[in-house]
This record gives structure tokens, sequence and C-alpha cells, in this order.
């Protein structure tokens, strides 16, 4: 799928990438609207419809990955309801496999993460996802989600990385094209983020299922 002789690096999202998007989606879209429902003695229904438009109006900045924003837009303790909620966060299956591979063919893995601060310190407690991991970015550090140009330069700058032989892996088509934009050399999608949900289609990027396909190759290195 790659040339891996191109590649030095491989930046990695981590939700719905290295993590089982689940765990995220069903605090987000389930979890939220229910304290927001018990906090303001108000259906559920109508919950859903005020956090749903919240997350539109912010969608694509920080303050839509930021726990502290949403602690005070919504009144509620949302790191205490993370911790609560953790025994959801599983790794995906095939992601510590790869990782290994990637450190045995001697690629940097650097993972890119718009998760908050506390969000990732919770996940990788968790996890131990940075056993597989040589460096981390959380986008907070750098001001700029994703999604903005300003990430990449930081990033960039930060880790003393040529752009052109990185390979970027996200589960989010408009942040693949953030990066790519930004000079990123190779890029993949992950069309399975979420283990409970169907799979997602990819229209700019190849993506794949199982990483499987990847680590077989780097074997061969």
């Amino acid at each position: 799928m790659f040339d891996w002789n191109a590649i030095d690096t491989v930046l990695l999202d981590m939700d719905g990438t290295l993590l089982d998007l689940h765990f995220d989606n069903h605090f987000w879209l389930q979890v939220v609207p229910q304290q927001l429902s018990l906090k303001r003695n108000i259906s559920v229904d109508v919950a859903n419809l005020l956090v749903k438009q919240a997350y539109l109006d912010v969608a694509g900045t920080l303050d839509w990955y930021c726990l502290d924003y949403w602690q005070g837009y919504l009144n509620l303790d949302i790191l205490a309801l993370h911790h609560a909620s953790a025994d959801r966060i599983r790794l995906r299956q095939d992601s510590m496999p790869f990782l290994r591979a990637l450190a045995g063919a001697s690629k940097q893995r650097i993972l890119f993460t718009n998760a908050h601060p506390q969000s990732l310190a919770l996940k990788l407690i968790h996890t131990n996802l940075d056993q597989g991991l040589d460096l981390m970015l959380s986008s907070h550090e750098s001001g700029y989600p994703k999604e903005h140009p300003q990430f990449w330069q930081y990033a960039f700058d930060k880790f003393n990385l040529n752009p052109s032989r990185c390979l970027f892996i996200d589960d989010s088509e408009v942040i693949l094209a953030a990066s790519k934009k930004a000079g990123v050399g190779y890029q993949l999608g992950i069309s399975n983020p979420d283990s409970q949900k169907p799979h997602i289609d990819f229209t700019d990027f190849p993506a794949i299922t199982d990483y499987q396909l990847l680590s077989s190759a780097l074997l061969l290195l």
C-alpha cells in the first residue's frame, strides 16, 4: 500500500484510530445528554437537541475537544463523568501489534490527538497506549486543532519533522485533508473507528479496517 522506504515517521490519531471510538460516542451522545436532562430537569430528547446544537456551534474548533469548555458551558462535571465511564475505554485489538511492527521497522511513532490533556491522561492509564509510542502531542498544546494549518506547522517544528516523509493515520477525512494540505506525504483512513457502528466510507483517501494489512508489509522490511 505504501513505499515504507519513503516513510520515516508515522503520525497517529488516537480516538477511532488506535482506540475504539465507542467510548467517546457513548460519552458525548448518551452520557452527556442524560446528565444534562437530570441537571436541568428536561427530557432526554430536549437535552439531545441542545447538546447536538452546542456541538455544531463549535465543530472544527479547539473548544469542540476541550473538557474545560464543556464543563463550563454545560455546567456538568465532565471530567468526573469521564472517569465514571472509563470502563468503556478500549484499544483496538490490532493497534499494539501494528505499533510494535512499526518499531521493529525503525519507524518513529508519534501520537497527534485533539483529545484534551486530561482525557489523554485517562486513556493512557486505561490502555498503556504510551508503551507503543515514541512521542505524543495534544493539539491543546499548540492552541489549534488538527483541522487548522497552524497545528501542523507547530507539530513539524516541535518534532523537527520532514512532513513529506510522514504517514498520517486518522478516522476523519477532513483532518486527513488538512494534513495533506500542510504537506504530509501520505494519508490513511480508518473506516471502522467505532466497533459498535457501521463502517464509514472514504472518498479521497485510502482506508483500512485492520492494521494487519500494514503490519505484514512492515515485517518484510
